[in-house]
């Protein structure tokens, strides 16, 4: 029998999902939300499975995105994307990699719903412009002014990326070693000059409620925080986001996830997801793809 075209592309559509909303909770509804309108089509009438499914995917995150603005704008705190545990071989792919990164969720968090479709429709996941339109109800001339727009906005804000590596994880190992032991500059010199520490923490748990910029001031805050950890806590490596991250396990629970962004042989990001609300999933690996280009028809 084969295999139902919905599961065969759950990878792909959730990762659309995904990239759209930030969200992996979210884009699990989506994907649910989607499967019952697939189930209740004439699949039969359906000469691109595929394509058909994209489109369904990206209305509904569009819905979900634009109901959810209003709430992260009340949010406590900064916001990050929800974590998601990727396989190493995600950095093989350098633009997947790159898009499900932390820097470029949160450059993503600045476009509106309809800018963030189409960018990552076109830039990410290689739709045509004609095929788009289709998608979000837009004219293609109207589509391709906003994949310009869009494009311009991205660009200015995105930080160059440097995908996950053997490199990264020595110098994150350097780095969680040199925390450890209480040895500022040899802190301060994994760090990047232009270095942000970012944390998530929802008003469930303490954080910081601002970003922290500077070695100086990145390489206090993290010696704060370690100071409070406890002799049950130990750290276990990982990769999230297509990022190399620390874990952060007391008794058996993950307490806070720490994903770092590395440029030019420096830590140039560190994003802290401590809101237990978006740790739920962290165990479990995500797999995420962007799918081998198919034509785009109902």
């Amino acid at each position: 029998m084969a295999e139902d075209p919905f599961t065969e592309h759950r990878p792909l559509l959730f990762t659309i999902a995904y990239e759209m909303l930030g969200s992996a909770i979210d884009a699990e509804d989506v994907l649910q939300e989607s499967y019952l309108r697939w189930r209740d089509v004439d699949q039969a009438s359906v000469e691109h499975p595929r394509a058909y499914l994209v489109r369904i995917v990206t209305r509904q995150a569009l819905n979900h995105l634009r109901s959810v603005r209003a709430r992260r704008e009340e949010y406590v705190g900064p916001w990050l994307p929800e974590p998601i545990r990727t396989a190493p071989e995600v950095s093989d792919d350098i633009i997947l990699a790159e898009s499900v990164s932390m820097a470029m969720m949160l450059v993503l968090e600045t476009l509106n719903p309809t800018e963030r479709a189409v960018f990552l429709l076109h830039d990410v996941f290689g739709y045509t412009h004609g095929e788009i339109a289709a998608a979000v109800g837009k004219a293609e001339a109207t589509v391709r002014q906003i994949a310009h727009r869009a494009r311009g906005h991205v660009h200015a804000r995105r930080r160059r990326f440097d995908p996950h590596s053997d490199a990264g994880r020595e110098i994150v190992d350097r780095f969680l070693t040199a925390a450890a032991t209480g040895e500022v500059q040899a802190l301060m010199d994994l760090l990047a000059p232009d270095v942000v520490q970012i944390s998530d923490g929802g008003g469930k748990v303490v954080a910081a409620r601002r970003p922290i910029t500077g070695r100086a001031d990145v390489a206090r805050f993290v010696l704060g925080v370690l100071r409070t950890t406890t002799a049950a806590t130990h750290v276990e490596h990982g990769t999230y986001n297509g990022m190399p991250a620390a874990r952060f396990v007391t008794a058996g629970e993950l307490d806070w996830l720490v994903a770092f962004e590395i440029r030019d042989g420096r830590i140039a990001g560190l994003y802290g997801i401590r809101n237990p609300d978006k740790l739920h999933r962290a165990d479990a690996v995500s797999p995420i793809d962007r799918g081998a280009q198919q034509p785009w028809k109902p």
